[in-house]
């Protein structure tokens, strides 16, 4: 029975199937996520007053940094996630405001990217009732164009090789970043019907089909199969048929709002919109608790009206709070040291409290209870203190699935989308299920600990089955213990972020989290043809087994069930050639199969073609080399589960650089020297980067971080994963405006203020003259800030933002993430760092003293080292 308290007191695994031989790579923790396409996921804008700065400006430099990750001129959208540089007409005013280090409230998303989907695409060859069909043949860089034209799929080439010895080099490696949750800017066409499918293969009819305009049949592009339309495709004219969107568009959605569960009803999202449970550590310092109390206040004030809440305490007990009591904070309590018994839930639920209640009616009361909350008493180290995480989530868990479902006549009606709890904890699960012991010294934690994540994997899949997906938010000095957590959150569609304190980015997170809207009962299909076929995939989700030769007699799909569908996530895809291929073109085509929050059925077909080719030049200019590098990042830091282990794959790096040397470049004549191919001058110095950076180098300390970074990193959107594999140099100059350089310590120009973006944490370095001088230096700050702040709107997580003087012990997180080319001899720093030739003689000589010696190689040095010459700058 539940005791009434009152109170007045204010991921990995490799999976091999046996018929497609693929490997499916589960990344340790789940993707930072951040929003879908069918709602608005922020709050409005703040105005801005007349007397707030203006956004500064960037000016991108003629030449292109091969460090920053982004060439000028590309054809695929690089920054939805986080946006690319804003274009700002203002210059920056002079006088200087104070600047919040990052955003109090979510900012709107505006997702938009630099390229849209055709609104009419070519179509294919058309024959008026013949037997006979001939393949489409179009211009080469017609394919380029529309291979660059599928913001949820980018390649990691334009073109394909034919022969598969050299097709299948694994140091370069070939595939696709797949986003299924991403927004489109000028679409999706939207079918409300049922699709045409191929009866053999199971694949979608699409604009690249071959169709009998007499009979309406159409050819599959996957398996060659003839097909029936059910007199659809009948028509007079291949003009007549671009009015149909999936022959005209690469990328459809057929929508389906009926539901086949007989009784339901889908409620819209204004009616009843999915809950939100707090479950929150009752044994924070009194400190933390502040700063957790102003997070959370500010949290419920930014919920809409709509939402239900509820707020879940949990230490060595579970307090469910009741908001029918307005004059006092009142909870039930449970006990936390076993799960809850059917009795105990029962009672809580079928009582008279309320514990999930919209915003509009119960604000003044979750203010009352976060208010009450109280720092831990009891005089125990952090990590001693007893928290029943794994209980109170228990508990939510059944709050939210409430009596059964709410009845009415007969007709089941439940809220639309993913319900989401999430876990804001200062400290590891320590007690009750799902628990380890307090010290690590314990003679049988090894044991304790397997046995507590596979419980914790258990509960996040039983969440994941309620639709209900789990996010852990954690701050402060004390370890949480990831590898028992991430379970957790990774089996229920969740993400698992690791804060300093619960300050502000906690706060935006938590805010961030909670607005993202999630599809649910996701399932991915990749289709090949031409012998092409998956070898492996990293991402959020799992591969499922389906069972559908029932339906199709030759469907040989790769299925991945994804663990929910959002905006930020996607999935690293690698290929290879089983043989040969004989024919023009290929063809991928990706199908999503999701729940979107209104509860509609939505099926998203993305149909992609690329040309083949024999050369291997022709194939090597048509590589993306932002695309590869975050590719080749994925494949590697999965094997990366420990520190050892990236040590390790700092030296597979190396040995990948110098074979795609030996294989695809040229040996420099009388030399033991190779040459890098020119087209893919990029993708050395990305590898670089990841090589010495957070994800594979020594600078984070502690392997929770590290953990919780990789994790992030391989569930990532690519904009995101770019940002924290190779980070963005932006130099402050006059006027407010910002050049865009390499990220070379050659940038740390006592004079200047610069910008570093590196996905998950933002630095601002304010040089020692500039800091010197109090006005220019303010004015300075207060851009850099506003810089910062607009780069990492859309971001989740939001990024840190970090703000230091040369000097300061806190500039080492910058200069360590910088490559050190001040080793270099002059005429290679100007070749890669080409801001260099405006500095005078004096500021030149002055910059090169104010390094200090270390060992750590540069670019070029490292290169040579390899026994491979470096490429020249792009």
């Amino acid at each position: 029975m539940a005791n009434r308290q009152q109170s007045s007191s204010g991921y990995s695994s490799t999976v091999t199937p046996p018929k497609l031989d693929t490997k499916f790579g589960a990344p340790s923790l789940p993707s930072p996520s951040s929003s879908s396409p069918s709602r608005p996921r922020f709050p409005p804008p703040p105005v801005i007053q007349p007397n707030q700065i203006p956004s500064p400006s960037i000016k991108t430099p003629n030449l292109p940094s091969p460090a920053n990750g982004i060439r000028a001129g590309s054809p695929v959208p690089h920054m939805s996630t986080p946006p690319g540089p804003p274009v700002f007409s203002s210059p920056l005013q002079p006088a200087a405001v104070p600047f919040r280090t990052s955003p109090a409230t979510p900012q709107p998303i505006a997702y938009s990217s630099s390229s849209s989907l055709p609104t009419s695409s070519p179509p294919p060859h058309f024959s008026n009732g013949s037997v006979e069909l001939h393949h489409q043949k179009s211009d080469a860089t017609d394919e380029l164009t529309h291979a660059a034209e599928y913001p949820n799929v980018l390649f990691s080439a334009h073109k394909v090789l034919k022969q598969k010895k050299l097709a299948n080099v694994p140091s370069l490696g070939f595939g696709a970043l797949v986003s299924p949750g991403r927004d489109v800017s000028l679409g999706p066409q939207i079918i409300q019907r049922d699709p045409h499918r191929c009866q053999n293969c199971g694949a979608y009819a699409n604009l690249y089909c071959n169709i009998l305009l007499g009979s309406g049949q159409w050819q599959c592009v996957i398996c060659r199969n003839l097909n029936g339309s059910e007199g659809e495709y009948i028509a007079p004219s291949k003009e007549e048929l671009r009015n149909l969107p999936e022959l005209s568009s690469p990328l459809v959605d057929y929508v389906q709002t009926s539901n086949k569960r007989p009784g339901f009803i889908p409620i819209s999202e204004s009616r009843v919109s999915a809950p939100i449970v707090l479950v929150i550590d009752e044994c924070l310092d009194e400190q933390h608790l502040q700063h957790l109390q102003s997070s959370l206040h500010a949290f419920v004030d930014s919920l809409p009206p709509t939402t239900r809440l509820g707020i879940v305490l949990y230490g060595r007990t579970v307090s469910v709070y009741d908001f029918s009591e307005e004059s006092m904070a009142s909870a039930d309590v449970l006990p936390g040291d076993k799960s809850p018994s059917d009795e105990a839930l029962r009672a809580l639920i079928y009582g008279t409290g309320i514990y999930l209640s919209p915003i509009h009616a119960s604000l003044p009361v979750a203010h009352a209870i976060l208010s009450s909350l109280r720092a831990y008493k009891l005089n125990l180290p952090e990590a001693s203190r007893d928290r029943c995480l794994g209980t109170a989530v228990e508990v939510a868990l059944a709050v939210i699935q409430g009596p059964s479902a709410e009845m009415s006549r007969g007709v089941v009606k439940r809220p639309g989308g993913n319900s989401r709890i999430i876990v804001c904890a200062g400290g590891p699960n320590t007690y009750g299920p799902g628990s380890v012991p307090h010290s690590l010294g314990h003679p049988n934690y090894p044991h304790l600990e397997k046995t507590a994540i596979k419980w914790m994997e258990t509960l996040g899949r039983e969440a994941q089955r309620r639709s209900t997906v789990v996010d852990i938010l954690c701050a402060g000095t004390c370890p949480v213990r990831v590898p028992v957590l991430h379970p957790l959150a990774k089996s229920a569609g969740g993400v698992l972020i690791v804060h300093d304190d619960f300050g502000e980015a906690f706060g935006v997170n938590l805010q961030r989290a909670s607005t993202r809207a999630a599809g649910s009962n996701g399932l991915l299909e990749i289709r090949c043809s031409d012998n092409i076929f998956v070898s492996q995939v990293v991402g959020p989700g799992e591969e499922a087994h389906i069972d559908s030769h029932e339906s199709f007699k030759s469907d040989s799909a790769l299925a991945i069930q994804m663990l929910s569908v959002e905006e930020t996530q996607s999935f690293a895809v690698s290929m290879e050639t089983r043989g040969d291929i004989k024919s023009d073109f290929v063809y991928f085509q990706f199908a999503i199969q999701y729940s979107n929050i209104y509860q509609a059925d939505i099926s998203r077909v993305i149909t992609v073609r690329l040309p083949t080719v024999d050369s291997i030049s022709a194939y090597l200019e048509s590589v993306q080399n932002e695309v590869a590098a975050v590719l080749i990042g994925k494949r590697t830091l999965l094997r990366a589960k420990n520190f050892s282990d990236a040590v390790d794959m700092r030296v597979t790096l190396d040995e990948r650089i110098k074979d795609v040397a030996s294989k695809l470049g040229s040996q420099v004549p009388k030399s033991k020297l190779y040459r890098y191919p020119k087209e893919l001058s990029l993708l050395p110095e990305l590898l670089f980067h990841l090589r010495r950076g957070p994800l594979l180098g020594s600078i984070l300390g502690h392997e929770d971080e590290r953990s919780v970074l990789r994790s992030l990193f391989l569930n990532a959107s690519f904009d995101l994963s770019l940002r924290m594999l190779a980070p963005r140099c932006l130099m402050h100059r006059e006027g407010g405006t910002f050049e865009e350089l390499p990220a070379y310590d050659l940038a740390m120009q006592s004079d200047a203020a610069v910008v570093l973006d590196h996905g998950t944490d933002v630095f601002i370095w304010l040089g020692a003259e500039l800091a010197a001088q109090e006005g220019k230096s303010a004015a300075a700050l207060a851009a850099c800030r506003t810089l910062a702040e607009e780069l990492s709107e859309l971001r989740f997580p939001a990024p840190r933002i970090l703000a230091f003087k040369e000097g300061s012990s806190q500039a080492r997180y910058f200069v360590s993430r910088l490559i050190p080319a001040h080793k270099d001899p002059p005429y290679e720093q100007e070749a890669r760092f080409p801001q260099l030739r405006t500095l005078t003689a004096d500021q030149r000589t002055k910059l090169k003293s104010s390094f200090i010696h270390f060992d750590d190689p540069s670019f070029c040095e490292w290169m040579r080292n390899l026994k491979v010459l470096p490429p020249e700058p792009s």
